[in-house]
Parts: structure tokens; sequence; C-alpha cells
């Protein structure tokens, strides 16, 4: 379903782009926002290697780690999203099937900076104000199109923001369905965009460049 809103998403974009139906461009996300917003402290996407149990050969993760505080005057619930899109439409969801061992290792490798590091399904849920409440942990991905150039990192769940805009590639004939929604609710998001430097034998191995940074509604 998200593969499918993306390419959504994406050709709306081109449509706009081509100046077809300009009333309907998609919200455009405030540089401030009245909606509460959680602070957010991350590092950009970094690879580990390890052999998981019962494996006989390593298997190399991204992860982007994190600190969410919350300022916004009232305690709010923490459920974040983290997703990956390539260049090439590949969607790579944060956290899933990730095996316990990962996590492990992540802490041991920045206990220093992030002593109270613990894994995703220890930090989401009710956020209490201030900085003593403050929770660190990691969003991790598995690799992803060796022939990707660039990426974008969406992080939602940091804003109550949020805006409902009509599906342009709604079909009426099919119905209202999962598949075939009559509207997108879209949610007050980070984007983060990165160039992966080189070509498809030597990304492999490739530190990303970030390029921008900026909130959208997506």
């Amino acid at each position: 379903m998200e593969a499918r809103r993306v390419l959504l998403l994406a050709a709306w974009g081109a449509t706009l782009a081509a100046g077809a139906a300009p009333g309907e461009a998609a919200p455009q996300a405030d540089i401030a926002t009245t909606a509460w917003q959680l602070d957010l402290r991350f590092k950009d996407p970094q690879r580990i290697t390890l052999r998981l149990p019962g494996d006989d050969y390593d298997t190399t993760f991204w992860y982007v780690l994190y600190e969410v505080t919350n300022r916004t005057g009232k305690d709010v619930d923490f459920f974040p999203s983290f997703r990956i899109v390539t260049d090439t439409l590949q969607v790579v969801e944060g956290g899933a099937n990730i095996h316990p061992r990962v996590y492990d290792a992540i802490k041991a490798r920045h206990f220093r900076e992030f002593p109270f590091f613990a894994p995703p399904v220890k930090v989401t849920g009710p956020l209490l104000q201030g900085e003593e409440n403050a929770r660190a942990s990691a969003a991790v991905f598995r690799t992803f199109d060796e022939n990707a150039a660039s990426f974008t990192l969406f992080i939602s769940g940091l804003s109550g923001e949020t805006e409902r805009v009509r599906n342009p590639a709604f079909d009426v004939k099919r119905g209202e369905s999962e598949e075939n929604p009559r509207a997108f609710w879209l949610r007050r998001t980070l984007a983060v965009m990165y160039d992966l430097p080189g070509d498809p034998q030597t990304r492999a191995s490739a530190t990303p460049v970030r390029r921008s940074r900026e909130w959208v509604m997506r």
C-alpha cells in the first residue's frame, strides 16, 4: 500500500509540474506549525555489519540514530515512522524484520554518546515533557537497491499537524477501497534527502551526502 501511495503522489507531482490541475497542489508544510511538534536530534544514516544467530554469513543494515525530546508543553504520544524512498522508488520501512541483536550491536557502538539507548519498542508510547524524559533509539533498515543514486529519509510522528487531500488517481467506477482511496491523510513529515556518490559497485561503501532537509506534508 505504501509503495502504491508513493507512486500515486509521485505521479501527482509530475502532473502538477507539467501545469495541470493547479488547484490540486499538495499542501506545503509551514516553517512553523500551530500543532504540537517534538524536537528530534538525529545522525545521518550509517551502516553496521554483523552475523546474526544461525547465519553463516554477515548482513549489513542501515540505521539512523535519534534522540527525541518533548518540549511541547504537554505529554504526547510518540509513534514515529521512518521510511527510505530511493530514486528508483523502492520503499524501505524502518524496523521491518530487524533482529534484536542488531539493536544490541548499535547500542554497544554508541554507548558513550547514547547511554540510555533502547530499541524502538521501548521508546514508543506516551512521551512526558522535559529533557529528563528524552528517549534515544535507532531506525534500522534492510539494505536497498544498489542502483539507487539518491534517497530520501521520511520521518513522521513528530507533529500533530495533518491535512486531508483528494487522490487525483481515484477511479469512481471501481469504488472506494484500500487500493483505490478517495483521499489521503497527509502528515507533517521531516524529509531529508541524500546523494550516494559513485556507481553500483562502489555505493556499497559510499557515505551518504546530505543534500537538503525540509518539512513536507506527506
